[in-house]
């Protein structure tokens, strides 16, 4: 009962955000900008965003190492182009993680090391998101004027950075009580592996990398739409605008986040002193984008060994 409260609740919102966002926007006049040379954008922006998911897997295979869960590289693009379909399909952002954990652990690898390795990648993700917000802020302060826009970049950054700075300092603290209270106990584990994996020669730089590479590819893949429609916006602008859009967008309130992209895309533009209307058409393509994608991802769950064998493996929790 309680997850069809939380499936309705995250439905209206979408709804209700994507009411507000599309209020003054002319979808007729945004129809009209997509020509035949949009296309070609458009299919940029889906190869970025398959590049991307690669980036994403490789990230991955070195995190579930760590965790003892190895993946090879075939599985673990299928179990993420899977996991997109279902972003897509479940009411939230972050309901493919609960299908990649779902699988990961069915084929072998176990509930607890699934769920170690999906969590600490989506950790190292947002610390990466929120140190490149903070590497672009002297650039972000010049392009937003709006003290409003300026404090909320701030807050929402800030936030997010003491989180994630939270998270790796907790793993670091030995205290016997966090290893053996049921409220920290998984939560500290999950800190120690990110700060193993982070702070390793073999793979911290490496993974370090592929993330920050992740979000610079949410970018391109912006840039791309941006494009498609001759927005008059710079790809600077963009770089600067899109990651805190996409840090806020990862709050599991919405429909895969939509709504919510769209009505903080549309503020950002606003307070960027762009045109507020480009900034939910850009949000509206980069989420089609995404959802055709996401057929893909389903196409690949509907012919996948995983789906030929749902129900044949009995699913056992420890």
């Amino acid at each position: 009962m309680r997850r069809i409260l939380f499936s309705t609740l995250k439905i209206l919102i979408s709804a209700a955000l994507l009411y507000f966002a599309l209020r003054k926007v002319d979808l007729h006049d945004l129809a009209s900008r997509i020509r035949w040379e949009s296309l070609g954008w458009i299919g940029l922006a889906i190869t970025a965003t398959f590049v991307q998911i690669f980036i994403g897997v490789l990230r991955w295979r070195e995190i579930s190492a760590e965790c003892d869960a190895p993946l090879g590289i075939r599985q673990a693009m299928r179990l993420n182009l899977i996991g997109v379909f279902f972003n897509q399909t479940l009411p939230s952002s972050i309901g493919g993680d609960a299908v990649r954990l779902w699988l990961v652990a069915r084929g072998g690898a176990g509930w607890r090391a699934a769920a170690y390795s999906i969590f600490v990648d989506r950790a190292i993700g947002l610390i990466a998101l929120a140190v490149v917000i903070v590497a672009s802020l002297p650039w972000s302060y010049r392009l937003i004027t709006d003290p409003n826009g300026r404090t909320a970049l701030l807050l929402v950054d800030l936030i997010a950075l003491a989180g994630g700075l939270g998270f790796l300092f907790l793993g670091m603290l030995q205290w016997p009580w966090l290893k053996r209270w049921w409220g920290t106990h998984h939560i500290h584990a999950c800190a120690v592996i990110a700060n193993r994996v982070l702070f390793s020669w073999e793979r911290g730089p490496k993974v370090a990398a592929l993330s920050i590479l992740v979000h610079v590819l949410a970018v391109v893949i912006a840039w791309c739409v941006v494009q498609s429609i001759s927005a008059p916006v710079l790809f600077s602008q963009v770089f600067q605008l899109v990651p805190p859009v996409m840090l806020i967008t990862m709050l599991p309130i919405s429909i895969a986040g939509w709504g919510v992209r769209e009505a903080t895309m549309g503020l950002a533009f606003g307070y960027a002193g762009l045109m507020t209307n480009e900034g939910v058409n850009v949000s509206l393509l980069f989420g089609a984008v995404s959802f055709l994608v996401g057929i893909v991802g389903g196409l690949v769950w509907i012919f996948s060994p995983e789906k030929a064998a749902k129900g044949a493996v009995p699913i056992e929790i420890p």
